[in-house]
């Protein structure tokens, strides 16, 4: 009888870390279904500027809309839990950046619709880097809980992708202020000043993901 008492006790911290180690997973695979909507998100941009159409534009849409649903499912199931594993609120300002991801994405091409701007290289260039740090944000949630270490590295990528961000974006600008005054010009000016500035943020978002995945990593692994 004794031994059973001892050898149930002495199991307790046994127990109590395999149920922590098993309450993060449920959290990081809503995190894994965000990354997952913004990585289609961002391929959906690359298709859209090979072949700009109200199509290819309303997918990044719902992609879009299919993300804030998470958001709010997170957030509901973060509000109806009482201990969390990972702190709550770094959760959540990983799953608010993930979507800020997909949110600037969207304004890019809805503007580049709307305005009826046309793709060019600038364009294309922040695209691709923009599909590049999205899958790294993706690869970082995914190896989070098992693999800290390889996230970090990861995470350091997609670090890399928004000073990219900031050297195509600095390197646009300059393109277009290098162009005739003309009416026409100037207004072409405002509206790609617009839209390089979204894939500017959208880049400056990937980071932010990486930073709060960094600080998940330090905390809690």
């Amino acid at each position: 009888m004794i031994d059973r008492i001892i050898r149930f006790f002495t199991s307790i911290p046994q127990r109590i870390r395999e149920w922590f180690s098993r309450r993060p997973d449920h959290f990081i695979e809503r995190l894994r279904q965000q990354c997952t909507l913004g990585t289609e998100a961002t391929m959906a941009l690359i298709d859209y500027m090979e072949k700009p159409s109200k199509k290819n534009a309303q997918r990044v849409r719902q992609l879009e809309k299919d993300a804030d649903e998470l958001l709010r499912i997170l957030v509901d199931e973060l509000n109806r839990t009482f201990v969390t594993p990972i702190d709550r609120e770094d959760l959540y300002k990983l799953s608010r950046a993930v979507d800020d991801i997909l949110d600037d994405t969207w304004f890019t091409i809805n503007e580049m619709d709307i305005l009826e701007v046309e793709p060019n290289l600038h364009l294309r260039e922040m695209a691709a880097r923009l599909v590049t740090g999205a899958e790294e944000i993706k690869l970082a949630v995914e190896r989070l809980s098992d693999h800290p270490g390889v996230a970090s590295t990861h995470a350091t990528r997609a670090k890399a992708v928004r000073n990219d961000m900031e050297q195509l974006y600095a390197r646009a600008l300059a393109d277009l202020f290098r162009k005739p005054k003309d009416l026409d010009n100037v207004i072409m000016m405002l509206k790609l000043r617009e839209i390089y500035r979204h894939l500017f943020h959208a880049g400056g978002r990937i980071g932010d993901s990486a930073d709060i995945i960094d600080d998940i990593i330090v905390k809690f692994y």
